[in-house]
């Protein structure tokens, strides 16, 4: 049985973590992973989703507290089924057999340690994603290196009074920015095969957020910084839900005017190589039904 002190993510809270029990810390998840769905799915990057689906692999549980989380039913609510990582290892052949383009692993971050066993156990030939919140040790990162093909981060505030009001952390940013350096080291630039999908590289994703562009323009003005390196995705699809009782203007979508704004100030900034989502992909549509299928 798997049992450690944990300081996989950020707090570092130094949890007792063991696969029959969930954690004290700040996660609440036991060692070994909790899945909610496992299955194609067709709502990511089109590098990602491609013709065929990406292999998604949804995880329980989540270092951070986001109000607006689209997926609270298995972030904050924790819902999933308890596995094994060879269990893990299975899912991956599985999703590979089926024609997944990639292995998608949303939201691992505090199953590190079985992800590792799992992929030792069985290493798809297909490109495996590490699909997270940007909100991550670079030591822990580094234990990746060699196991992930192609990073998929948030890189979701600048501001540490924005990260600490929206998702209960305040040095967001300094994790992140880091978080992103790394993983952009240990892939390299982004790399697409002759089908024009994506075999290596970094992709960051930047939800906008209604009444906060200030805090677009700031992540992107980082972002740019860097954008001979890694690839960024702008999204748009914020919908209304979760715990924004307090906060009026998350009570909203986002206007074409914020949109507009953003999407200019990207381009202002010679930002090129990724993509930009529509504003019509607000919407409930593209959460999947967390319901344990393929777990």
């Amino acid at each position: 049985m798997a049992e450690f002190l944990c300081s996989i993510c950020p707090h570092q809270c130094k949890a007792l973590r063991s696969d029959s029990s969930n954690s004290g810390g700040f996660c609440g998840m036991p060692a070994q992973p909790v899945v909610a769905r496992a299955a194609l799915h067709f709502g990511e990057e089109p590098c990602i989703s491609g013709t065929h689906g990406s292999g998604t692999v949804f995880f329980s549980g989540c270092s951070l507290h986001c109000l607006f989380c689209q997926n609270a039913v298995i972030s904050h609510q924790r819902s999933g089924k308890p596995i094994t990582a060879e269990r893990l290892a299975d899912i991956f052949r599985e999703l590979e057999a089926a024609g997944a383009h990639n292995i998608n692993l949303i939201n691992p971050t505090h199953y590190v340690h079985s992800i590792c066993k799992a992929i030792e156990l069985y290493k798809p030939s297909i490109p495996i994603i590490y699909n997270s919140s940007g909100y991550e040790r670079v030591d822990t990162l580094k234990k990746l290196e060699g196991f992930v093909d192609v990073y998929l981060p948030d890189c979701k505030y600048v501001h540490a009074d924005v990260a600490k009001a929206f998702s209960n952390v305040d040095e967001y940013f300094s994790y992140a920015s880091a978080a992103i350096l790394e993983m952009a080291r240990q892939t390299g630039p982004v790399v697409l095969d002759e089908n024009g999908l994506i075999r290596r590289g970094t992709i960051v994703r930047h939800l906008v957020l209604p009444g906060h562009t200030k805090e677009s323009l700031a992540v992107l003005d980082w972002l740019a910084q860097y954008k001979d390196r890694l690839w960024i995705s702008l999204m748009f699809q914020y919908t209304p839900m979760g715990d924004i009782a307090r906060y009026k203007e998350l009570q909203r979508p986002l206007t074409r005017r914020e949109c507009d704004k953003v999407l200019d100030h990207m381009i202002a900034l010679g930002i090129t190589d990724g993509y930009t989502q529509s504003r019509e992909s607000s919407g409930g549509e593209l959460i999947p039904a967390f319901d344990l299928t393929g777990v």
